[in-house]
């Protein structure tokens, strides 16, 4: 090649370059220019400048990678015309920022409402697309602090400005405020409209052992466990879980104390409206058992209608000291209505009454002077509990067990099993009670046994039983009498177990007898008035 040709390749060369140069945009850094997606890869973005070199953004840049595609039109910030690589650096995030911030700074302030989407999470939040990248603290992002903090990823919201710093152009949101703003405002409205008997839709905020509150849209009402259903209920969550939204019933409604009482029952009617066609005293009825009390038994009759039925009314003859010895939970049983009572919202059932009173017709059975005999089933300090038939007994008081004795032990002269005979003293089948007697059954032998004591008289006994008050002695008759603590010298009346023991014998003077009562004292001081030991 000629030095001519070649001066004419470089001096094309040269005219190339200078038209390619004068085809590229003035770009200088600091500006921001419109940029051109090209390419659409996997972690990147290509964009056109219009510049000699492309310059490449991370996809993080963008709120929505996804939707890119070629072609698009972007703002972007030049950063550098060229870096180590030759490629022209840029950044959409800083154009977004600066684009932004004159717009919001001009129009906006803080405590101003906004719109955005959270787009990314970073430490302590948040990043939120607002035209700008705007910070939202967790703290923030609900009105309860939440573990899963991902779930409001994506979401789109009105957020308050909360913190604008122009020196470094951050701005800092709260989608927190702005929901306790509008939650304000509609509590606010929804206290002006509120009334009772108005059936509102709210949604379950908190299910307790007692009840559900519901968020009514900025107010909260209670709707107790007891005006939840017309039928029983174990717990309210057999109705209703969190977030469920229901149609509810201003039952109640505190405007001062902005306090608000729901119920879910009353959106339908009452079964007792009608309880008097399904129910009438005397009739049979069938139900379940849905509670037990010490002092009776609850019947569900159908949803919303129990009855009760009293301990008193479960057995004619059965002594029951607690209902679930004879009822379980779930038992299906027969009974009889007592009485309805509809204003009180009160039925009274019997299951005794499903059978006879075995009490009808007792005294026929058992007439008073009969001689009957029976099995000891218990005893009490005041008598013998004897049973007659199944499920009927009597009673043996104390009195009534000796002609002498005037207070035996029972359960030292009786064994639980053992056959006894007795008289028919009293029925009293309105009381279920029958008096039984042991001593009828011989003569009285009071007479002939005192024909022979008179006031004066000095007789020989056995120290029976030592009590405070004086000491029982027993004649060898069977004939029992006091030795009041009065009728004994000084010196053993003090501490009179440590003078006197059971089976002693002692002698003493009888001071009196009383035909009537069957009482006899005696003495001790007047028999021995210089306080004589006994031999």
């Amino acid at each position: 090649m000629t030095l001519s040709s070649e001066a004419t390749e470089t001096k094309g060369k040269q005219s190339f370059a200078a038209l390619f140069e004068s085809t590229l945009n003035n770009v200088r850094e600091g500006d921001i220019v419109d940029g051109t997606i090209i390419e659409v890869r996997d972690n990147e973005v290509v964009v056109d400048v219009g510049y000699k070199s492309e310059g490449i953004l991370s996809t993080d840049e963008f709120s929505s990678p996804g939707s890119l595609k070629t072609g698009d039109t972007i703002k972007v910030l030049v950063e550098s015309c060229e870096d180590r690589h030759g490629m022209v650096l840029i950044s959409k995030r800083k154009a977004d920022k600066y684009l932004c911030w004159d717009q919001l700074i001009n129009t906006k302030s803080e405590g101003s409402i906004v719109d955005g989407k959270i787009f990314k999470k970073v430490r302590g939040g948040f990043m939120v697309d607002i035209g700008m990248e705007a910070f939202l603290p967790a703290s923030l992002v609900a009105l309860k602090q939440s573990k899963n903090l991902d779930q409001f990823l994506g979401q789109e919201s009105q957020f308050k400005i909360v913190k604008i710093n122009p020196k470094r152009k951050n701005i800092v949101v709260s989608r927190k405020d702005f929901l306790e703003g509008e939650k304000e405002a509609k509590r606010a409205t929804l206290l002006d409209v509120i009334q009772e008997n108005q059936t509102v839709k709210g949604r379950v905020k908190n299910v307790t052992d007692f009840g559900v509150f519901i968020d009514l849209g900025g107010l909260d009402g209670l709707l107790h466990i007891t005006d939840m259903s017309w039928g029983r209920i174990n717990h309210p969550s057999a109705l209703v879980k969190v977030g469920d939204e229901i149609d509810v019933k201003v039952i109640g409604f505190d405007r001062e104390n902005e306090r608000v009482s729901l119920g879910l029952k009353q959106l339908q009617e009452s079964p007792w409206e009608k309880i008097g066609d399904t129910y009438q005293v005397g009739s049979h009825v069938k139900g379940k058992v849905v509670n037990i009390l010490p002092y009776g038994v609850f019947i569900e009759l159908e949803k919303g209608i129990e009855g009760l039925v009293h301990i008193s009314e479960l057995s004619w003859t059965k002594r029951i000291n607690h209902p679930s010895e004879v009822l379980s939970l779930g038992d299906l049983v027969e009974a009889i209505i007592l009485s309805v009572d509809k204003e009180a919202k009160k039925i009274s059932l019997g299951i005794k009454q499903m059978g006879e009173d075995p009490w009808t017709g007792m005294e026929e059975r058992y007439p008073t002077g009969s001689t009957v005999e029976g099995t000891v089933k218990g005893f009490a300090d005041y008598g013998v509990f004897v049973e007659l038939e199944d499920g009927i007994g009597g009673l043996i008081h104390v009195s009534d067990i000796s002609w002498l004795k005037k207070s035996p032990q029972p359960s030292e002269l009786f064994k639980k099993g053992d056959k006894v005979k007795a008289q028919v003293l009293t029925v009293d089948t309105q009381n279920k009670k029958i008096a039984l007697g042991v001593k009828q059954l011989t003569l009285d032998p009071w007479r002939e046994l005192t024909k022979e004591l008179s006031s004066g008289t000095i007789v020989r006994g056995t120290v029976a039983k030592v009590v405070g008050f004086g000491v029982f002695v027993e004649l060898s008759s069977g004939l029992e009498g006091l030795l009041h603590i009065s009728e004994i010298p000084e010196s053993k009346a003090q501490g009179l177990e440590n003078h006197f023991k059971a089976g002693d014998t002692l002698d003493v003077m009888v001071l009196t007898m009383d035909d009537e009562t069957r009482k006899i004292s005696f003495s001790l001081k007047q028999h021995s008035p210089d306080d004589e030991d006994e031999e």
